[in-house]
């Protein structure tokens, strides 16, 4: 069987955006691929038209500071990302996730665009730059624009981007900051199913004992990936101590829609463990937050 007709390996965005918009639908976008040829051999998507490939594009490559945020391109390859420094000091989450997906063979190919591209609730990637505050660079024929990453899901496995006109480009976060830190934790079946039971990633600044500001994001907990604002609201300007965390953990089991999953786990089960990660993640990113030097593994 034929997945696709023609192949386009793009040498720059406007070469890609070119022939995304010179082919005829469908046409997908293709970076590491371990997601979406999968599902082409299986019969999870219909035959493509065109692939374009852009994984030899440099831009989209790049890990490296742009002023005072950290850019990371949608194209850079998982084992890329955690070897290295620029992203295990400035965004310590995002190292543990993209450390976890797959094995050493998947992370030498899959990318981080690709893992936020598919859109899962559960998307570690994905966890991991909710955590850290991410804005999305998107580029199509009118140029790029910057978007909260929040914004690039419509449901389980449904991006907002535009197929045949938009290419993510990469990921914009904050520079570390005095007193920042950020963790990722993740609970999962070791054979059979890939996907998290449960994720969870945690950004906080603290001063001195006080945890001056939050960021919580849980998967799945519902159609999309998404922070948890309640908990996150319970956090900030509190003293860390075990009733805060208790005050948190019940925002979030509040505001999470956790469901049963014959493959997977039970509701139960995941509300359980949701204590146990954010207990977790919250500790390292206290400890790592405390400790300027760096990332604690």
């Amino acid at each position: 069987m034929t997945y696709w007709q023609n192949y386009h390996l793009a040498k720059d965005l406007a070469d890609a955006l070119r022939a995304l918009e010179g082919a005829p639908a469908p046409v997908e976008v293709l970076a590491g691929g371990t997601d979406l040829l999968l599902d082409l051999q299986q019969g999870r998507h219909a035959p493509v038209h065109t692939l374009v490939d852009v994984t030899g594009i440099p831009e989209l490559k790049a890990i490296e500071m742009r002023g005072e945020k950290l850019f990371v391109g949608a194209a850079a390859p998982l084992r890329t990302i955690v070897d290295s420094p620029l992203v295990g000091e400035h965004a310590q989450a995002l190292v543990e996730a993209c450390g976890l997906i797959g094995g050493p063979q998947v992370r030498n190919t899959a990318t981080l665009g690709g893992n936020v591209a598919h859109a899962l609730p559960a998307g570690d990637g994905t966890i991991a730059l909710l955590t850290l505050g991410a804005q999305a660079e998107i580029a199509d024929a009118n140029g790029c624009r910057q978007v909260p990453i929040e914004t690039l899901f419509a449901g389980p496995g449904q991006s907002t981007l535009k197929k045949g006109r938009e290419v993510l480009v990469g990921f914009y976060m904050e520079a570390r900051g005095a007193g920042e830190a950020s963790a990722f934790r993740r609970v999962m079946r070791p054979q059979g199913v890939a996907i998290a039971i449960l994720n969870l990633g945690a950004w906080l600044r603290r001063e001195g004992d006080t945890l001056v500001d939050a960021r919580i994001a849980v998967g799945p907990s519902g159609p999309v990936p998404r922070c948890m604002k309640a908990a996150e609201q319970a956090l900030r300007r509190q003293d860390y101590r075990e009733e805060v965390i208790e005050a948190a953990l019940a925002a979030l089991l509040e505001e999470a829609s956790f469901r049963n999953s014959r493959h997977r786990a039970s509701e139960d089960y995941r509300r359980q463990m949701a204590g146990v990660l954010l207990r977790d993640a919250l500790g390292a990113a206290w400890a790592r937050a405390g400790d300027q030097g760096e990332l604690a593994v």
